[in-house]
């Protein structure tokens, strides 16, 4: 029989027919559920998954890079992870590149991979899902592993390697409710295999449910331009931030905030800053409301330090140091979620190098991708805690800030994802993470994608560089902020294009406020010259801004744009009072 060459196995490849998807096996017998459940909504399967994902990344050998032990537990977490919503590819990180590292060093000389001292059968039937896993994740790194597989599966009867992955029915949201019914706390599946492969075929499965679920029908967009404002000065400022506390004490009885009867940590965390807010001497009751929820979040800590409730812990933990470290009696408290935080960011202690796309960054905690909002928000948490522009988590973030800007002399990052480049431009703006825009994309005329630079995370850029010790003088701090002055506005959150629709320039308007206040009092400049040569007391403005957009019952909300949280007035009158401590000049 003819060997194929490389190159030859790099068309057959694009041919469906090789890789086809297999035959599903029918899925083992599941508990019954309820009627309640089953007439109900299914949650977002993008975050149930996330929870399986984050247990599926903590069981990984960090010596080996193997999952489960073994070869096929391996194979099924790479084809889990490559088929799930967030699509992980190898770029990812040391979860991904040493898993696959693995299985090409379990490959023999005749091709099968397998564990050692197999039998014939499970050395087949491994390699039929290490060949599987490296299909849906090729790269040239792995390409001469999976062609060498490839011959030898053909050489033994096999067209096509194959997972079996549960069958999906017409009925998926059964299925889908069924699935989530049997998941342990922790994110784990049981499995006649094992928790592994147990958990990556049910990630494979609610993955495809997820994608098989129809989008809810689009509601036409409409958005109400913001009223006009007036500078505003420190007798109005100080007069908005107490009407918001009170609106923020009528809506949290016993100093707990969150949905009716469900209080919330990371909530209860943002509110009490914005609390913190009301200039000291504070109202008794306002002071009074404060300590008892920095009790009720300290209450929350774990054994590694962290304080959350299960969900988005970096970002929970983050603002619940930014509530507590006012406060001496928590230091100790402050003290280990600081060091928990900088456990969690992405460098050598958890495997990266400099050469990984993420390194140095910090996600939510759940998604294995970090991000610039989760990073400026544990650098502010780790500055509360005592941390200063020297220490090395603080300077290790440096090389991930400098990915999240459109600077092509400080980041020549080239992401290759479904075959589309993504690399920085050169406007001087930031964005979400090192390939991604929540503001989409510039296409250019070969294909290529440059993410679009926009105002909120433009000012955790700038935010983020000033922790690291950056000047204004840094070529880094000037391009940001030249963009930031050339696109100054307080009536959109900037950067969004015409074509993304009417509501789109106003989603995390609130947010875009509070960085923009924060990052531009740290920086420490008072006023900032738009693009057609105008100047502004960003100072006066902005609180001006804010003022003209409260409510009568003294609360805030972006009626315009819901997403992000911002349809909580909870959280937009918690980042609108942090907003307007930022716009009071130090006297």
């Amino acid at each position: 029989m003819l060997r194929p060459t490389i190159a030859v196995f790099a068309g057959l490849l694009a041919a469906p027919s090789l890789f086809a998807a297999p035959a599903p096996m029918p899925l083992l017998p599941l508990p019954a559920l309820g009627a309640s459940a089953q007439d109900g909504t299914l949650p977002d399967l993008k975050d149930e998954v996330d929870v399986s994902v984050r247990w599926l990344r903590a069981t990984q050998n960090p010596e080996t890079g193997a999952y489960g032990g073994g070869v096929e537990g391996t194979a099924w977490t790479l084809y889990a992870l490559a088929k799930s919503p967030r699509k992980y590819t190898r770029v990812d990180g040391p979860f991904m590149t040493k898993a696959l590292s693995f299985l090409v060093s379990a490959q023999a000389e005749d091709g099968s991979i397998a564990d050692e001292g197999t039998s014939d059968e499970a050395r087949l039937q491994q390699t039929r899902a290490a060949a599987a896993a490296l299909s849906v994740l090729v790269s040239p790194e792995t390409a001469p592993a999976l062609g060498k597989a490839a011959v030898w599966l053909a050489d033994h009867g096999v067209d096509s390697p194959e997972m079996d992955e549960m069958a999906i029915p017409d009925k998926v949201e059964k299925l889908g409710f069924e699935l989530l019914a049997r998941r342990k706390p922790d994110g784990s599946y049981e499995g006649p295999k094992g928790a592994v492969i147990a958990t990556s075929r049910a990630i494979v499965a609610l993955s495809s449910i997820k994608k098989r679920l129809q989008p809810a029908p689009a509601v036409e967009e409409r958005a109400t331009a913001l009223p006009s404002y007036h500078k505003a000065t420190r007798a109005e400022i100080d007069a908005a931030v107490l009407r918001g506390a009170r609106f923020l004490l009528a809506a949290g009885p016993g100093a707990r905030w969150g949905a009716p009867g469900q209080p919330d940590v990371g909530i209860t965390a943002l509110v009490v800053s914005g609390l913190q807010a009301v200039p000291e001497p504070r109202p008794g009751d306002i002071q009074a409301t404060i300590d008892d929820a920095q009790a009720w979040i300290a209450s929350h800590q774990k054994e590694d330090g962290a304080i959350h409730q299960g969900q988005l812990a970096n970002y929970v933990t983050s603002a619940s140091v930014m509530a507590l470290a006012p406060n001496p009696k928590y230091k100790e408290t402050v003290a280990k979620a600081r060091d928990w935080i900088i456990r969690i960011q992405a460098d050598e202690g958890e495997g990266y190098s400099e050469g990984d796309l993420y390194y140095g960054g910090i996600g939510y905690g759940s998604d294995e991708r970090p991000d610039l909002s989760n990073l400026q928000m544990a650098l502010e948490a780790l500055v509360a805690a005592g941390e200063t522009k020297e220490s090395k988590s603080i300077q290790n973030a440096l090389k991930y800030l400098e990915r999240c800007q459109n600077r092509s002399e400080s980041n020549d990052v080239a992401v290759t994802r479904d075959g589309i480049v993504i690399k920085s431009g050169d406007d001087g703006g930031g964005y979400y993470a090192p390939d991604e825009s929540k503001a989409g994309y510039v296409e250019l005329g070969d294909g290529t994608k440059i993410p679009r630079s926009y105002g909120s995370m433009s000012y955790a850029l700038l935010k983020g560089f000033v922790f690291a010790g950056l000047t204004k003088e840094d070529p880094r701090v000037a391009a940001v902020f030249q963009w930031l002055s050339d696109n100054y506005t307080l009536d959109v959150n900037p950067g969004f294009p015409a074509s993304a629709g009417p509501v789109a320039p106003y989603q995390g308007l609130y947010y875009y406020f509070h960085t923009m206040g924060k990052a531009l009092d740290i920086l420490g400049v008072d006023a900032i010259t738009d693009g057609a040569g105008v100047e502004h007391d960003w100072r006066a403005e902005l609180a001006g801004r804010l003022t003209s957009m409260q409510a009568k019952d003294g609360s805030w909300v972006n009626e315009n744009a819901p997403r992000w949280w911002e349809g909580n007035p909870l959280l937009a009158t918690s980042y609108a009072l942090e907003t307007l401590a930022a716009t009071r000049k130090a006297e």
